[in-house]
């Protein structure tokens, strides 16, 4: 049904110029192409066809408008031709010669002729005969393959009628016809990104001798294989049967043609958002003495600084600094994040550096959840090889990308003590020792540089002086770990000869992967580079024991950039950078990298890092490889998809290989180097003509490369793309070039990437089974890892050949010996994991061949270079339009079958791209050129058999010197064979298409491309799912070669869909492509390959899947008999559709009745609509052209609930679930005058989650008969001791909860023993201690532990898997059978395991606990969408590129409801049961939903991680709560300066329910002025939660307590919630029974049944043997689910401006109670806890042993005037001094001073809080929580200079060391081992007298004593310390005694003389003599000014 215009002729044109015209129908409108210079007669004979979905009216009018054509302005109209179509409609044909008329309506002499030609919708005109008149030939082309994911089980239909009789099991059925499925896809993954999921291209074929039977099946039947496994195996067990390919998807055994990648947009280069987040926690151990250190964070080129922390070696800052980055992935990962401790840094001066740390972020990246948690960096100093390290900084570090959800472990109370030496901030497998090593990177040379430089100036001086200089000053330059290096500069030289070595120093293994080795072109105004390349350090090494060093080479790299074309603005500049795929070489470089581990203890060590450039010896010629003569051939088979922008000139193909080739922009110089010299030059042949016969002669012909195809005109296949009309002449090329001979590293590469390229397809074949359900996956796995380890073995054999090679690196022979090691070894566990597979144990192994798979592609990547990329261009008019880049080891040539590259003497689909940034976004995914190409490179000795892989059948024609040469070349080829067939294109249906119009639909249709003819489907408006089933046929295609090669490798086709546009040219929606089934003409087309089945194929917009393809291809040969052979096409046409064929009855599903039951709850949220607001929304469903209509909403803003709940409609369905049609929901507004505005739509893709089965009759009649108990085990709450009794599943299941029993039992055990050892218990916790946050801690803690639990726990089982091979396993399996019992019992089931038992946990054990759940509890409870599930509507296009609409913004508002689909008519014991409400159909006991009123209670506990919203790194954060017209702002708390505040908020709300249901909590950032910035939010459904079964209202504690901390918070008790719950599910109960039983169905549960009160009396109830059932309601038979626990879930914050990337986190919980109940209690106080004020009080009663520091001025004695300083750790300004003790010659001070500190101090946490003005311009005081550390130093006081710091010791409040007894047993272990001694807190104890020692570190880096200190401590709580107060220092009251200090300090007046001599002598001899020294050069300066002037007037005056 179309419109048909052939546009021939407009004659009577006045003037020369280019001519464009363009026709116009119903708003479509095409245009010509331009023809240039025509003058009075432009000839367009072009032919546009308007697809039309309603019949044309007779008024409807063509307009035809004709144009000047003009580059720049825009185009000059001629004249137009409008035509009613009313004769049209009448006689369908029409053809017309008439004037054009201008823009006054007058009539012009210019004439136009046309024909027009319509079939309508009725079939009413004429009949279709193309013949007729489309003499253009529709070029259609093929298509640009992603081949879909694999369903090939859509076939489990009955396809062939019903040979099954109802009777038989469904089972066997399905499997027979599946079975019959004979032809079988191949699907290729392309390697790591995994996005191209499948591919389908060839089929089973075998080989070509097996010719007469090869329609049998390729699949045996599953049954078949088992008996033939118990035939050979004697009765092996179906377990360990392995199907090599036998399943749905089998190996390509094509010959001729490799697959295409379908890669169509370069990812690499593109720019993406990435935050690093780094945590500064503290540093430890600083080198130095009292240093103030500041830490530097640099990522990049951004710096942010700490805050400075005076005077303290171990500096607490817990700072949060966040850096934004917008760069591609490639420069993000090349940052370095460097960490530096500066010491005493202030605005004047930068500070001294005491150590730093490195990394790139790379290697952050690719840690487990991107990041590094808790970890200590070692600090070392670059300047300083030879010192150990300089302390650890303990930091976090995480990096995001968009779209990537960081775990950030639950951040509790850390109060693990920390292991350094665990936890070291390095990646697994780096050693913590790490080594200086000198890393040598050797630049020898370069050669085959591009032009640089303007020739203006050189051909100036060519012709002036005759110099002819080339244009390139090259130099190197490296960068390595942040540093950069480069060689000198050679001038003027396309061949530079460096010889030079860079080097680098760097820690051992480095942190950072990459080397960057750029060579740059230097300039006077700025360098440019050349090429990049990068050397990834994990490539040249290997960490195992047998590993190696890196190293590399000498050998060459390639480079690759933009085009060697010279312009002063290269667009393409950032290839040369390395960012993006490179699109031409542009040079190459011979290097070297050693590494040498340095030894630091060698004096003569250089310990400087700087980098140093020296020379470095030559290396021999030969050295990479002997120089060979290559030999590339090419043929091109096929050139379609042209895009029409460069159609309309003549076009070519050129390939280069290096420079070899290049004859636009390649070679620099005209110099021809031949083979004999070696021949390493660039050819230049550009001079030789291409086909001259000069030098054609010789042994083989000497022959001249012929690079390039002839150009030629392509022609039009359609409106958007154009075709070379090759048709039976296929153009080739060959190039000559010579490189070194390197082929075994690339042969080797091949090889693994075949292993790795049959796993992947191994790999996707299993994940298709699964996904389709298809039987035994697990056999096919087994064959995967048997073919596996046979490849592995097989590369043992081949990769050992050639060890004598001269010219392997010592790269080569490492990597070949690592490479053996790793294969041999996983050939082995294949082979082990191969005997493991079971059907349960599948997921788990698949995972672990996942690696293998990641392992192989690692390696196979070769990172020493040989022979350059090819590279394809098309060229038009001499530009370089688009390109393709060929790996060349995937084209080399090999006698060994495994080594040949994949693509050599293949046929190859290969779509060209534009090149650098302008293949990004859009215009990179249409394709600029579709080709087919065949490629051969190999050494110009073995080249006798390039010809081999080409389809056969043609003749060569060669330049004609060489045409009786049997090995030369042909420049192309004539095929003389030719085949015909018909294409029949099945389209059946498209799902889950882009929304490409801003309604958030598109109108989407089908191109279909096949060489070179193109058809399209029609149109179908507004859908995203269209069904067009239509068959489109192609009649008369001609195929160029032998018959029976077609069958087995036919052409590929390509499916594009576009969205129709009524203005403009159609939007790309994707593309795909298929292979076609084939059929000779002598097969008989029957089953098992005929007719073919619908499949889907997966459609590609860029690299993003975008949607599915169902259809169908056969390609029929049309024989000699014509096309009455083929098979007829039956099936009506369509009368409703005019001319559309639907797809034919064999192809299309069975269809059978169903009934979708839609449940309309109601709309939430809905924007506005063109600014208007939506009133009167309405639903509708639509499912394959049925559909229902929902009640109209009255008014929205009233109520958004629907009256009426349920509706249904029936529909024919496929049988086959997998090829359900999607469902559409779609919202629209009635407005006024009956007009409807859409608001918004949602795709249903699968129903599959809808379809309702009814249960089976037996499975019923099991569950009710007598009291069957389940295997039930109790979830006992946690406690780390108890056991678990496992229940057997033949009596009443008794359970026992009776846990306070228990604990009773417990105190007094515990109260019976002491605590052994020193250690006093603990106190029991006082019941009126504990709060809800001693609930929190301890569920925190439990949590963790569970954490961890599970980790030891994957680790085991693991370590368990490795052990158990072949016997041992299958006892496993049978346990993992027993104990099926749900996800969360298992966490608690570890718990049981009894955990080592710490002394401190016992006080956590008796506290109730929560459930702590670290992600939201939507994501625990899947969305709470139990019955009633939320669909979004979606609106508006979807962005193309990343930064624009994401899902989240095309969100128009949300549908609530459900829907339920089942096979009519259904069983009829549904409709009998009970209560049973024919309105409600399937949605039985659905609450109304009529508005209710709630009072929701929100509590808000904490925030951690806020993103820092002010400039110094911290935020103001408050709560703000919107719920409806509610909004709560909690400013006037806000919480200073803090990214971790604690909340601990209630808020209640009363809201009304549907109106007011999306809660949203959001956390804003204070500001004294401006408006409060908006840090993060989270939103929250209340009304699922509310709805739901899992009873989220008020989440179910572990025990019923009606007093204390533990009070229960739900309105309703246990006892009336339970029977709640059974009335609504109709289960029989509960009964209560005597002895504390409950029965619940056929459940019976036990438990205590008393209670205390608040006065300790104990009455009977019933609520904990409800609460019992409660906490296992999921165990209760139908009705039964999870019900939400009392909890605190953990929720992101995100910030719309930042989408997708995390801003903090808030942990939280809802309670909401419904106001027509009895209102709830007080809510919970979760109130932060109040620090508690402390007093300390420290007495220094005396030194001794404190070094001596000073001599003395006149007696020389060594002496020290010591003092001792105290503070609370953070609390600098408040330390306080002891007086000082002058004088003491021993080391000995007497003091008796007493120091005061008042601290406020949090038990929990065990941390002090203070508050206090961060600078003298803060608003407010900022609240701190520091570690309570006392510290205590001694000093050495002195009169005029600064004291001198002598040492100090640091005390931990909560464990430290108990002191010494005396001095003499205080040795510096208590400081060195604090882990092996008894530590003690100062929280317990009380009081502690003891001494210590003083500590500092000496010159070389050791501590050493330094003095000891006598010091008793003791703590008070504030009341304590009121009642008995103290004075400071030696003060009233209790005042302590002056010390008794010997009287030294007047020793010299006893022995003056003795002083003076000292004086004089020794100490200030030097002195005197300079003083008077001095005194005598000053006289004699004032003598001579003093003379000076009377001197100079008697010379001046001559006297």
């Amino acid at each position: 049904m179309a419109l048909v215009l052939q546009l021939r002729s407009v004659s009577g044109l006045r003037g020369k110029g280019d001519r464009i015209a363009k026709a116009a129908f119903r708003g479509l409108s095409f245009y010509t192409r331009v023809l240039e210079n025509c003058e009075d007669e432009a000839k367009f004979d072009e032919t546009f066809r308007w697809p039309v979905a309603t019949n044309i009216d007779g008024n409807e009018i063509l307009e035809i408008q004709v144009f000047n054509y003009s580059k720049v302005f825009t185009n000059r109209l001629i004249g137009t031709f409008r035509m009613v179509l009313q004769k049209v409609v009448a006689e369908g044909q029409l053809e017309v010669t008439d004037t054009l008329i201008d823009d006054n309506n007058s009539a012009i002499q210019t004439s136009i002729s046309i024909e027009i030609r319509y079939q309508a919708l009725d079939g009413t005109v004429g009949t279709w005969n193309d013949k007729e008149f489309l003499e253009t030939p529709s070029v259609h082309s093929e298509g640009d393959g992603r081949y879909s994911l694999e369903t090939d089980s859509l076939l489990s239909g009955h396809r062939h009628g019903s040979d099954v009789s109802p009777g038989k099991s469904n089972q066997q059925s399905t499997e027979r016809s599946f079975r019959s499925k004979g032809k079988e896809k191949t699907k290729e993954h392309k390697a790591g990104k995994g996005v191209f999921s499948a591919m389908k291209l060839g089929k089973t074929r075998p080989s070509k001798d097996e010719h007469r039977k090869q329609d049998d099946p390729a699949v045996l039947e599953t049954e078949d294989l088992d008996r033939k496994a118990m035939r050979y195996g004697a009765g092996l067990e179906p377990d360990t049967i392995s199907l090599a390919s036998v399943t749905a998807v089998t190996t390509n055994v094509s010959n001729k043609r490799s697959k295409p990648d379908i890669r169509m947009e370069p990812s690499a280069g593109r720019p993406m958002d990435y935050q690093v987040s780094i945590t500064i926690i503290e540093a430890r151990q600083l080198v130095g003495l009292n240093m103030d250190p500041v830490v530097c964070v640099e990522v990049g080129e951004e710096k942010k600084y700490t805050s400075m922390k005076e005077s303290t070696n171990c500096p607490y800052y817990n700072e949060y600094f966040v850096f934004d980055f917008h760069v591609p992935p490639d420069v993000m990962f090349d940052k370095i994040i460097k960490l530096s401790v500066i010491h005493s840094k202030n605005l004047l001066r930068s500070g001294t550096l005491v150590g730093s740390f490195k990394m790139d972020v790379g290697t952050v990246y690719t840690q487990p959840e991107h990041q590094f948690y808790h970890k200590w960096a070692i600090l070392s100093d670059p300047e300083d090889l030879t010192a150990s390290l300089k302390g650890y900084l303990k930091c976090d570090i995480a990096v995001v990308g968009k779209g990537d959800n960081i775990k950030t472990p639950h951040k509790a109370n850390e109060t693990d003590e920390d292991d350094i030496e665990g936890n070291l901030l390095l990646p697994d497998g780096v050693p913590p020792e790490r080594q200086w090593a000198r890393f040598y990177i050797k630049i020898y040379r370069a050669e085959g540089l591009p032009r640089m430089n303007t020739s203006i100036m050189a051909n100036v001086k060519k012709a002036l002086i005759g110099e002819n200089k080339d244009l390139v000053d090259p130099y190197v330059q490296v960068a390595f770990a942040g540093q950069k290096g480069k060689t000198s500069i050679q001038k003027s030289c396309y061949e530079p000869l460096w010889n030079e070595q860079i080097i680098f120093t760097e820690m051992f293994p480095p942190l950072c992967r990459r080397i960057k080795i750029q060579i740059r072109d230097s300039d006077k105004v700025n360098d440019v580079a050349i090429g990049t390349h990068f050397i990834d350090l994990r490539k040249v090494s290997n960490e195992g024991d047998k590993g190696f060093l890196p190293t590399f080479g000498p050998a060459w790299v390639n480079m690759y950039g933009s085009t060697r074309n010279y312009t002063l603005m290269d667009e393409h500049q950032e290839l040369n950078e390395g960012l993006g795929e490179g699109v031409s070489f542009r040079a190459r470089l011979l290097l070297g990298l050693a590494v040498e581990i340095l030894d630091t203890t060698n004096p003569e060590i250089n310990s400087s890092t700087e980098v140093q450039v020296e020379q470095a010896t030559a290396v021999a010629d030969n050295c990479s490889g002997k120089m060979e003569e290559f030999f590339l051939f090419g043929a091109f088979l096929e050139a379609t998809m042209i895009d029409r922008k460069i159609g309309d000139k003549p076009i070519n193909f050129e390939v280069t290989i290096g420079n070899y080739g290049n004859q636009v922009d390649g070679s620099s110089k005209p110099v021809l180097r031949r083979k004999k010299e070696g021949g390493d030059g660039d050819e230049e042949e550009s001079e030789l003509l291409q086909n001259s016969s000069e030098d054609d002669g010789g042994e083989d012909g000497e022959l001249v490369s012929v690079s390039s195809s002839q150009p030629m005109k392509p022609l039009v296949t359609d409106r958007n793309y154009f075709h070379l009309p090759y048709l039976e002449k296929k153009p080739c090329i060959y190039i000559r070039s010579w490189w070194q001979d390197q082929r075994r590293r690339l042969y080797n590469a091949n090889i693994m990437d075949k292993i790795a390229d049959k796993l992947e397809e191994g790999l996707n074949d299993v994940q298709e089974m699964i996904k389709t359900e298809k039987p035994h996956p697990e056999r096919r796995l087994r064959g995967v890892l048997e073919e596996l380890s046979s490849g592995c073995l097989r590369f043992l054999t081949l990769a050992d050949k050639d060890q004598h090679h001269s010219s392997r690196t010592r790269l080569d022979r490492e990597r070949l010996k690592s490479c053996m090691r790793e294969l041999e070894n996983m050939a082995q566990q294949a082979t082990a994991l191969r005997s493991q597979v079971k059907r349960n144990t599948m997921k788990d192994k698949l995972k672990l061949v996942q690696n293998f798979l990641q392992k192989l592609r690692f390696l196979a990547d070769e990172p020493q270079h040989t022979i350059p990329d090819v590279f394809i261009w098309m060229m038009s008019n001499n530009k370089r339009i688009a390109y393709a880049r060929i790996p060349s080891k995937d084209i080399l040539y090999s006698i060994v079958d495994e080594e040949m590259g994949k693509d050599c003497a293949k046929v190859k689909t290969v779509f060209l791209k534009l090149p650098g940034k302008r293949g990004f976004g859009p215009a990179g995914w249409t394709v600029q050129a579709k080709m087919e190409i065949y490629l051969w490179l190999g050494l110009n000795k073995q080249r006798k058999d390039f010809l081999s892989g080409l389809p056969c059948g043609f003749e060569e024609k060669k330049v004609p010197r060489g045409q009786n040469l049997p090995s030369f070349p042909p420049i192309s080829l004539l095929y003389t064979k030719k085949q015909v067939f018909q294409l029949r294109a099945h389209m059946y249906q498209a799902r889950s298409l882009f929304a490409a119009d801003s309604s958030g639909l598109s109108d989407p249709f089908a191109r279909v491309f096949f060489i070179s003819q193109s058809q399209c489907t029609e149109v179908l408006n507004e859908t995203l799912c269209p069904t067009w089933d239509q068959l489109l046929v192609f009649d008369n295609v001609e195929l160029y070669g032998e018959a029976h090669e077609m069958r087995d490798d036919p052409p590929i086709i390509v499916i594009e869909i576009y969205d129709q546009d009524t203005v403009g040219k159609a939007d790309f929606m994707g593309r795909t492509f298929a292979k076609p089934v084939v059929k000779m003409s002598d097969e008989q087309y029957c089953p098992p390959r005929f007719p073919p089945q619908l499949e889907y194929y997966q459609i590609y917009r860029g690299n993003a899947t975008a949607g599915d393809l169902l259809a169908a291809f056969e390609l029929l040969q049309i024989g000699p008999g014509g096309k009455s052979d083929l098979p007829p096409i039956d099936g009506p046409m369509d009368v409703d559709r005019g001319p559309i064929l639907p797809v034919p009855l064999g192809i299309r599903p069975v269809l059978s009745r169903y009934r979708v039951e839609i449940l309309f709850w109601g709309l939430r949220d809905l924007k506005r609509v063109n600014l208007a607001q939506v009133d009167r929304p309405r639903v509708d469903i639509e499912c394959a052209g049925k559909g229902v209509q929902s009640a109209l909403i009255q008014n929205y803003k009233k109520n958004p609930n629907f009256s009426t709940l349920v509706k249904w409609f029936e529909v024919d369905l496929p049988e086959n679930e997998l090829l359900h049609p999607p469902l559409n929901i779609r919202v629209v507004d009635c407005r006024a005058f009956g007009r409807y505005t859409l608001v918004g739509s949602h795709t249903v893709s699968s129903l599959r989650k809808f379809i309702y089965r009814p249960p089976d009759k037996k499975a019923q009649h099991w569950n009710m008969a007598g009291e069957i108990v389940v295997n039930m085990e109790p979830e006992v709450p946690i406690k780390k001791m108890e056991t678990m009794v496992k229940l057997e599943a033949n009596s009443d299941a008794v359970v026992k909860v009776d846990v306070t029993e228990e604990e009773k039992e417990k105190k007094k055990k515990k109260k019976k023993g002491g605590g052994g050892g020193e250690e006093p218990d603990e106190e029991e916790p006082d019941e009126s201690m504990l709060d809800w946050w001693s609930k929190y801690f301890a569920s925190i803690e439990t949590m963790k532990e569970q954490l961890r639990q599970q980790e030891a726990a994957a680790a085991e089982a693991e370590e368990k898997e490795e052990m158990e091979i072949g016997e041992g396993s299958k006892a496993q399996v049978k346990n993992k059978d027993k104990d099926k019992s749900k996800a969360p019992k298992d966490d608690k089931k570890k718990k049981q395991q009894p955990a080592p038992e710490l002394p401190e946990k016992k006080s956590k054990q008796k506290i109730d606990e929560l459930k702590v759940y670290n992600k939201e509890l939507e994501a625990e409870f899947d969305s709470f969408e139990d019955w009633l599930h939320t669909f979004n509507l979606l609106r508006g296009k979807i962005g193309d590129n990343d930064d624009n609409a994401s899902e989240e913004e095309r969100i128009v508002g949300r549908f609530k409801g459900s829907m339920c689909v089942y096979k009519v008519p259904l069983p009829d014991d549904i409709a009998k049961e009970a209560g049973y409400d024919p309105t409600f159909g399937m949605f039985q006991g659905i609450p109304s939903n009529d508005p209710i009123n709630v009072l929701v209670r929100v509590y808000i506990v904490r925030a951690t991680d806020l993103h820092p919203a002010d400039i110094n790194g911290k935020a103001d954060p408050y709560i703000a709560i919107k719920l409806g017209k509610t909004d709560i702002k909690d400013k006037e708390n806000y919480i200073s300066k803090q990214l971790n505040p604690v909340f601990g908020k209630s808020f209640d709300i009363e809201a009304t329910f549907p109106m007011e249901s999306m809660l949203t909590v959001a956390v804003y950032d204070w500001d004294l002025v401006g408006t409060d910035d908006l840090i993060g939010e989270t939103k929250i459904d209340l009304e699922n939660r509310f709805y739901s079964k899992h009873r989220a209202t008020c989440g179910v504690s572990q025990t019923y307590s009606i007093h204390g901390y533990n009070t229960w918070r739900d309105p309703m008790k246990p006892a009336q919630i339970l029977s709640k719950l059974c009335k609504e599910g109709k289960v029989d109960g509960p009964h209560f029974g005597p002895g504390g039983r409950v029965k619940v169905a056929n459940r019976v549960f036990t438990g205590p049944t008393e209670i205390e009160d608040e006065n300790g009396q104990k009455k009977p109830t019933d609520e904990h043997l409800a609460l019992a059932v409660l906490r296992h309601w999921e165990d209760i038979p139908r009705a039964g689910c999870r019900l939400v626990p009392e909890h605190v879930e953990t929720r992101p914050l995100l910030n719309p401006d930042k989408p997708g990337i995390e801003q903090g986190r808030l942990e939280m919980w809802v309670d909401m109670f419904p106001m027509d109940m009895p209102a709830p209690g007080p809510a919970i106080d979760i109130s932060p806890r109040k620090p508690k004020k402390y007093e300390l009080r420290v007495i220094v009663w005396n030194t001794d042993e404190v070094i001596l520091e000073d001599d003395d001025y006149f007696t020389g004695e060594k002496s020290s005037d010591i003092f001792v300083r105290g503070w609370l750790k953070g609390q600098q300004e408040d330390k306080q001094d002891t007086d000082v003790h002058y004088h003491s010659l021993t080391g000995e001070g007497n003091f008796n001073w007493r120091y005061i500190f008042p601290f406020d101090y949090l038990m929990a946490e065990e941390k002090i809080v203070i508050s206090k003005k961060e600078s003298m311009f803060s608003w407010d005081e900022t609240e701190y929580k520091i570690p309570a550390r006392l510290t205590l130093q001694v000093w050495d006081a002195d009169h005029f200079s600064a004291d001198d710091f002598l040492g100090a010791i640091e005390l931990d409040l909560n464990r430290f060391p108990r002191g010494a007894k005396t001095s003499k047993q205080c040795s510096l272990e208590m400081v060195t081992s604090e882990a092996e001694l008894p530590m003690i807190s100062i929280f317990k104890q009380k009081r502690v007298k003891g001494w210590w020692p003083f500590v500092a570190r000496d010159e070389n880096d050791e501590l050493e004593i330094t003095g000891k200190v006598e010091a008793e401590l003791h703590l008070l709580t504030a009341e304590e310390a009121e009642k008995s107060p103290a004075g400071l220092a030696r003060n009233e009251p209790d005042p302590l005694e002056k010390p008794n200090r010997p009287d030294t300090s007047f020793i010299w007046f006893l022995n003056p003389l003795k002083s003076i001599k000292y004086l004089i002598c020794t100490r200030y001899k030097w002195l005197i003599i300079k003083i008077v020294l001095a005194l005598l050069l000053l006289i004699m300066v004032a003598l001579f000014l003093y003379s000076m002037p009377g001197y100079m007037v008697k010379k001046l005056l001559g006297a």
